[in-house]
């Protein structure tokens, strides 16, 4: 099992939701934690939650040279949790070219940003611990999300490939993909929302499988194992269920 206690750990995404949650969940299991988010404001609030050590570093994961500046200011970590993302609902007949290369940007190109700031790092010392917090919805295209889904599949995949490098390595790489959490993300939505998950609710389940030495987890079940099996259906059968016209 693993042990938090005096271990530094940079949350990426932190300021509310599910990265809060989990900070406070941390921070009770005695990890020191760095913060970021974008708002210095959000993350002094959210500092101010939780029980144990922590310091801010504002960082717009959009932006290279504010991650590199962000990674430079911390130093090295025993571990990263990347939770930053953006949601728009958008269908392709509706094209939003600013909300789609957005979600992009900092759902899956933030995520490879932060990467490349601790990953050389956690190589040079031989030891780590990665989790990249994918989705559900990462698993097959669906109606209405076409940023959201394409850069959930791209981090799952980025977390996927890392996994086959670093195994062995000393550095522990994991993803978590969640399903509905109540947050001012799914708020946007205007559709029923299976099994929707309190913040902390979800980030129990997150912080019970970083103390594992598991790979992937996809939750809540039985919610995910739509999404898991979905992936075997032959193409007629999924658009017919997931897209009917």
């Amino acid at each position: 099992m693993r042990e938090f206690r005096g271990k530094r750990y940079w949350l990426v995404g932190a300021s509310e939701g599910l990265g809060l949650a989990l900070a406070q969940r941390l921070s009770n299991a005695g990890a020191d934690l760095v913060l970021s988010a974008r708002s210095g404001d959000r993350l002094a609030e959210a500092i101010a939650l939780l029980p144990g050590r922590a310091i801010p570093v504002p960082v717009d994961v959009g932006s290279t040279d504010s991650v590199r500046k962000a990674a430079d200011q911390i130093g090295p970590v025993d571990g990263v949790v990347f939770l930053a993302g953006v949601y728009w609902p958008t269908k392709a007949q509706e094209w939003d070219a600013d909300a789609v290369e957005a979600m992009c940007n900092i759902n899956l190109t933030g995520c490879a940003r932060v990467m490349g700031a601790v990953v050389p790092q956690m190589v040079a010392r031989g030891s780590g611990h990665i989790v990249i917090t994918g989705s559900l919805s990462g698993f097959r295209g669906l109606p209405g999300a076409i940023g959201y889904c394409a850069s959930k599949a791209g981090t799952m995949s980025l977390a996927e490939s890392m996994y086959c490098d670093l195994r062995g390595s000393g550095i522990d790489v994991q993803l978590c993909n969640p399903g509905f959490i109540k947050t001012r993300l799914t708020d946007k939505n205007d559709f029923r929302m299976p099994q929707i998950m309190e913040p902390g609710q979800a980030a129990q389940i997150m912080y019970e499988h970083m103390t594992t030495d598991h790979f992937s987890n996809s939750f809540p079940v039985p919610f995910a194992w739509v999404f898991r099996l979905s992936q075997f259906l032959p193409n007629w059968a999924y658009y017919r269920l997931f897209a009917p016209k």
